[in-house]
């Protein structure tokens, strides 16, 4: 058999599939011969576990990570008019889920060493609000755990206390992520108020289907949260809030808790690919990503649901790597403010510069835990020469 490698696809989810093909598809036949396809026992079961890999007390699934954004923004009364401090280098979800509930984003930019948004940026912004805010009351923040490594938390956690800020940890790519705070190690979606989750197929764990989850260590606020997911309904029929159909589904929890038994593997694999890459790129005009907290005595300091470079002519590179059959993205070619249907937040090029650089620069190469390091050093010959 060739070891020759012509083809790199940027995901393989086929590959992550065969070997654990039958454990699912007994899964699935359970839940299949139980005909209980709404919530239910494996919902509660994939709940519990999940609770106990991040190191919550509760966990509630719902229907997709843009829905555990919403409904925890929704059970923590953020409405019409209330400013919402986020990152405008991130996946839509994020920002979306503030606009449709009335209120307002408010941009910080981001470290331009983890992606992640800035808390000393945060906290600039917050000490001038009443200046440039005068009318608006800011309720919350979203720090994003961008692309597999954890934001800041103690210092935001810290100006969330001064400022009396609600924290929604945007966690939908850095599930099982640790982060070295200074009273102990932390899981994202364990720090803030709630921790928001996606199940969407392309993540470390990722679903059949769309599903995510909240997780939190506020019962009152589990409660709240397992209401709105069901029309705000307890008991059955008799609605205490109004909330929405953000159920999390049968079939996607059986999958799921087959496959979380897999996840610690997979990190520890997309890490070893991390290293190989690294090594690859050494001395080239390749910059790889920076796990800035590698050295914290951490496992899981980064768990790669993307490996994001950063290249010159980007677009170009992108390209040579298409055409030879690699597998690449840009994740995110726009920053949130700039997109079209945010104009009306009066932002412009220029007010984020390290979001709009990090935009303009990037790329996501194959990071997957079943790639060869043929494979690897296929993509690393090819995008070295494409940069040279």
């Amino acid at each position: 058999m060739s070891d020759v490698v012509t083809a790199v696809p940027l995901l393989d989810l086929k590959a992550q599939y065969r070997p654990m093909r039958d454990e699912i598809r007994v899964a699935i036949d359970e839940v299949c011969d139980s005909q209980y396809f709404i919530l239910g026992p494996k919902v509660t079961e994939f709940e519990a576990n999940i609770a106990e890999y991040c190191g919550t007390s509760d966990a509630i699934g719902v229907s997709s990570g843009s829905d555990a954004l919403l409904i925890s923004l929704m059970a923590l009364g953020i409405g019409p008019g209330d400013g919402v401090l986020t990152t405008p280098y991130t996946f839509f979800a994020t920002v979306g889920a503030i606009v449709r509930l009335g209120a307002i984003p408010i941009f910080v930019d981001i470290d331009p060493v983890s992606f992640n948004i800035d808390p000393e940026k945060v906290r600039n912004l917050m000490q001038l609000s009443d200046i440039k805010f005068p009318n608006m009351e800011i309720k919350a923040i979203v720090p994003v755990h961008l692309y597999g490594q954890s934001a800041d938390m103690d210092p935001i956690m810290e100006l969330a206390k001064d400022f009396g800020l609600k924290v929604i940890e945007d966690a939908a790519q850095a599930i099982g992520v640790e982060y070295p705070s200074a009273s102990g190690a932390k899981r994202v979606g364990s720090m803030g108020d709630a921790g928001c989750f996606s199940f969407f197929p392309s993540k470390n764990l990722g679903g059949f289907g769309d599903g995510g989850i909240v997780t939190t260590n506020d019962s009152e606020l589990a409660v709240k949260i397992r209401q709105l997911r069901n029309h705000g309904s307890e008991p059955k029929y008799y609605h205490k809030l109004v909330g929405g159909n953000f159920r999390l589904d049968a079939l996607q929890a059986a999958v799921l808790d087959i496959k979380l038994r897999y996840l610690e593997g997979w990190h520890a694999d997309r890490r070893a690919n991390a290293d190989i890459y690294e090594k690859l790129f050494e001395g080239t005009a390749v910059k790889t990503p920076v796990a800035v907290n590698k050295n914290a005595g951490l496992t899981d300091y980064h768990i790669y649901n993307q490996f994001i470079v950063r290249v010159p002519n980007r677009d170009a590179v992108k390209q040579a790597l298409l055409d030879a059959n690699i597998g690449c993205d840009i994740y995110y070619p726009v920053p949130l403010h700039l997109q079209e249907c945010f104009a009306d937040l009066g932002y412009v090029m220029g007010d984020f510069p390290m979001s709009e650089a990090a935009a303009a620069e990037t790329m996501a190469l194959p990071i997957y835990p079943e790639l060869t390091e043929t494979m690897q050093k296929y993509v690393a010959d090819t995008l070295i020469k494409a940069v040279s």
